[in-house]
């Protein structure tokens, strides 16, 4: 990894990583729930203006720092932007101590086999070199199980696992995140499956090779414990898959090793029109929240 004391925070602190790459289908969303309307902005370019002003308002909050939020997962146009005139993954190592990682897929195709396997990552060779660059450590990319389908798991992390020797080669440590929907009837048996598949890639890593995992929150506390403890494991996180932060904090504090990578629990209860008192002290008091469900505060 190209720099270690990114990789002793990443395998060791105490914390969790937080998701700011919201990305072009899920920002009207994310806005909306920050009180930004859609009559707010009138094309992409404003939208993200909008939405960049969030991250960095929540990047420059007091209370997010290296202290507990050890990660922070960026979508492109936040790489390429500026936090207090540095560029945003300089500005969240050097001045917070908080790992950066970029968001690289491009969204999902239809649904087939019970899944939902990434689209083509067009250019993905120049991105992950501006990437490393720019001084990000890892990337993240995300598809989806629907159903508890034997075919379709093995074929979602076969794709994972060989972007992930793509990013990997690029001297960068990929988080790989095939999330089982929460409301599916049978996650259960879904997320059997998927432990088994990962499993069976991480045996066919080379020597010395990890990655992360970014995993829904399992109906079994401790279901993935075989992962946390496996040594092509560098982390395993969860993500909040549509919980509320006080379910996924719930489940969360449960599954012994597991650190968040909460995107929407993150961001509940802040508000564009907050004042910086009222909105720092929101952050401060999710941040704890999060950290301590963890087990990591």
């Amino acid at each position: 990894m190209p720099n270690s004391a990114m990789t002793e925070k990443m395998q060791s602190g105490a914390g969790f990583i937080a998701a700011l790459d919201q990305s072009g289908g899920s920002t009207p969303k994310a806005l909306g729930l920050y009180g930004v309307k859609e009559d707010a902005y009138s094309n992409d370019e404003e939208m993200f203006d909008l939405i960049h002003g969030m991250r960095a308002r929540i990047a420059q909050a007091p209370a997010f720092t290296g202290d507990k939020v050890i990660g922070a997962i960026l979508f492109e146009m936040t790489m390429d932007r500026e936090i207090a005139g540095k560029p945003t993954a300089t500005y969240l190592w050097e001045e917070r101590g908080v790992v950066p990682f970029l968001k690289i897929d491009k969204g999902l195709e239809d649904e087939a086999d019970g899944v939902k396997l990434m689209k083509p990552i067009g250019g993905l060779d120049a991105t992950l070199s501006r990437a490393a660059d720019a001084g990000i450590f890892g990337t993240k990319m995300r598809s989806v199980i629907d159903a508890a389908s034997d075919s379709g798991i093995e074929a979602i992390v076969a794709q994972q696992f060989e972007v992930a020797a793509q990013v990997y080669g690029h001297g960068l440590m990929p988080i790989i995140e095939p999330e089982v929907t929460i409301s599916i009837n049978d996650k259960a048996e879904a997320e059997e499956l998927l432990l088994s598949s990962i499993i069976r890639h991480l045996e066919k890593l080379p020597e010395g090779q990890q990655v992360m995992l970014k995993l829904t929150l399992p109906e079994t506390a401790n279901h993935y414990q075989p992962l946390v403890d496996h040594p092509a494991v560098m982390r395993v996180v969860a993500l909040s898959g549509g919980y509320s932060r006080d379910e996924a904090n719930a489940r969360l504090s449960k599954n012994n090793g597991m650190i968040a990578s909460f995107s929407r629990a993150l961001t509940e209860g802040l508000s564009a029109d907050q004042s910086d008192e009222e909105f720092n002290k929101t952050i401060a008091a999710t941040i704890d929240s999060i950290c301590e469900a963890s087990n990591a505060c």
